[in-house]
C-alpha cells in the first residue's frame, strides 16, 4: 500500500491520531523537541505518559453508524508521543487491535524506539500489516548506527529512515538498500534549533540516488548553513523552502 504523502514530497495531515501524549526525552534530538516546547507554554509535564481522550479515534463512529475517520485517509499517529514509549505498554495492544481493524486507512508514525518494537507486537503480524508505515530516526552517527540495523530487521512492510533534526553529515551507505521506501532529511525547528548543513542534506541525497532510493528534504529547520551563510528561516516557511531546494529524489517502484 504505502501512498503517503511523503511519497508526493507533500506532507498533508489528513488526520492526527495521538492515543497518548508525552514521551522522555531519549537521545541527542529529543533535546529541543517541539512537544516539551509546546507543553511548557500550558504548564504541562511532557515527560508523564498519558492516555489521550481521542484514544479511541479510528474507530469512532457517527450516528449513522459509519467512522468518523473515512476510508482511505492517511493517519499520522502519535506525534505528540512516541508510539514505542514504555509509558504506553499497557494500552499498545489495544491501539494495535484498533489499526488490525481499519486495515482501511494508512497509518504512519515516527519512532526514536525501533528496538522496543516487539512489545505487544500483535500475534497476527506476520511480515507487518501492509497499512502500517514506520519512520525511524536518526538524527545522528551514533544513532544511526544503533538504530539502523535494527530496524533493517525488523518485519516490517514499508519502512522510511527520518535523519531528522539532522545534526551532522551521516554515513548511510552500509544500511541502504531496497529494504527502505524513503529516506528524509529535516533540520531543527524552534529558537534553540542547532544548524543544518545544506551539504549534510545533499550528501545524503547522493547516497539514496546511488541505491535508487527515494529522498526528500522535507524542512529547511530554523537554521540552514548554505554556501558560506547562515539563513534563519521561519517556522511557516521551513517546509516550503525545503521544497523549493527541488532535490527530491521520486521513484516508481513495482507494487
Amino acid at each position: 500500500m504505502y501512498n503517503s504523502n511523503f511519497k508526493t514530497g507533500v506532507l498533508k495531515v489528513s488526520f492526527s491520531w495521538n492515543p497518548w501524549h508525552g514521551c522522555q526525552k531519549l537521545s541527542e534530538g529529543c533535546r529541543y523537541c517541539y512537544v516539551y516546547r509546546i507543553d511548557e507554554k500550558y504548564g504541562k509535564d511532557s515527560s508523564v505518559v498519558n492516555r489521550s481522550a481521542s484514544f479511541n479515534l479510528p474507530v469512532k463512529r457517527k450516528r449513522d453508524g459509519s467512522y468518523k475517520i473515512p476510508s482511505g485517509e492517511m493517519v499520522y499517529t502519535c506525534f505528540t508521543s512516541d508510539f514505542f514509549v514504555d509509558g504506553a505498554d499497557e494500552w499498545r495492544i489495544e491501539a494495535w487491535k484498533m489499526i488490525r481493524e481499519r486495515n482501511d486507512l494508512e497509518f504512519f508514525f515516527i519512532t526514536k524506539r525501533i528496538d522496543r518494537f516487539y512489545i505487544g507486537l500483535p500475534d497476527d503480524w506476520g511480515s507487518g500489516y501492509d497499512h502500517v508505515t514506520i519512520g525511524c530516526t536518526v538524527e545522528n552517527q551514533d544513532r544511526a548506527d544503533y538504530r539502523l540495523p535494527i530496524f533493517r530487521n525488523i518485519p516490517l512492510r514499508h519502512k522510511v529512515i527520518i535523519c531528522a533534526p539532522l545534526l551532522e553529515a551521516l554515513h548511510l551507505e552500509n544500511y541502504l538498500d531496497d529494504t527502505f521506501d524513503e529516506v528524509a532529511v529535516g533540520g531543527e525547528s524552534g529558537k534553540e534549533a542547532r544548524v543544518c548543513n545544506y551539504e549534510w542534506v545533499l550528501d545524503i541525497r547522493r547516497q539514496c540516488m546511488e541505491r535508487n532510493i527515494p529522498f526528500w528534504f522535507h524542512q529547511t529547520g530554523a537554521k540552514l548553513f548554505k554556501d558560506g551563510r547562515l539563513y534563519r528561516i521561519k517556522r511557516q516557511f521551513q517546509h516550503s523552502q525545503a521544497r523549493k531546494a527541488n532535490i527530491n529524489y521520486m521513484i516508481k517502484r513495482p507494487i
